[in-house]
């Protein structure tokens, strides 16, 4: 039995997010390695959640992940008003950085496909000298499109990893893993959005007391101007939470 049976889980406008901290989601994806049964992992912020109220496969995905975990500040203050508060944000790009460790501890081997070309080879680098030891199975930008999957698979049986990190951002990775995780045969794949440029330098993220006080969103607005978008889905969320748990009073 692993850890995550014992955990509880918090519903955003019915999609499922888990209650773990950051040590304890590395404890789960630990055990659902060892395990050796495929898995999907997501990582869930609020854009996601009203993502899922217009895209139905989206939705599908994530209410049948086998982890979500809660990314986005959005999330926390959403949890609050539900009167149900989540533990920490546990980001992607820090469960990518932990699981790298773990995994050059462990002997795990990993994947990192996705982003644009050279740059999951700078994060394999980069992760490397972070962690000696840690083995990269291989690395490829590759792309979502159907046409592709076959030669992707491919790719990715023949290095036999254990972690499959996929960069192709929501909601494209994480159709792309549901549609091909039987078949990956990986024991833990997970959807990371930009943490590869992140980790590659390609990006900067917010300085440690932005991201303490939930300002990455700022940070993120004055650097990415035209994703102001996409920030939207914050207060419809927020809103949507609200208005959600008036009609079930």
């Amino acid at each position: 039995m692993t850890p995550l049976a014992h955990v509880q889980i918090v519903r955003f406008l019915g999609i499922p997010v888990h209650n773990v901290d950051s040590r304890e989601a590395l404890q789960i994806l630990d055990a659902f390695i060892r395990e050796r049964k495929p898995r999907q992992v997501v990582t869930v912020n609020p854009e996601f959640v009203m993502a899922a109220r217009r895209d139905a496969a989206f939705r599908d995905v994530l209410l049948h992940a086998d982890l979500s975990l809660p990314d986005g500040v959005g999330l926390l203050l959403g949890a609050r008003i539900l009167g149900t508060p989540l533990k920490e944000r546990v980001t992607g790009v820090d469960t990518v950085m932990r699981v790298a460790a773990l995994a050059a501890e462990r002997g795990y081997r990993l994947y990192l496909l996705g982003a644009a070309p050279g740059v999951a080879e700078e994060a394999a680098r980069r992760l490397v000298q972070a962690n000696p030891g840690l083995t990269v199975a291989g690395t490829y930008a590759g792309s979502p499109a159907p046409d592709e999957e076959d030669a992707i698979v491919a790719r990715i049986t023949a290095a036999t990893p254990d972690v499959l990190f996929v960069a192709y951002g929501a909601p494209k990775q994480d159709l792309w893993i549901a549609r091909n995780l039987a078949r990956l045969g990986v024991p833990m794949a997970m959807g990371v959005g930009g943490a590869f440029d992140f980790i590659a330098g390609r990006a900067k993220r917010a300085p440690l007391w932005m991201q303490r006080m939930g300002l990455e969103w700022l940070h993120r607005l004055i650097h990415q101007p035209w994703r102001w978008r996409r920030m939207l889905a914050l207060p419809q969320f927020l809103f949507a939470v609200i208005a959600d748990r008036l009609t079930r009073r």
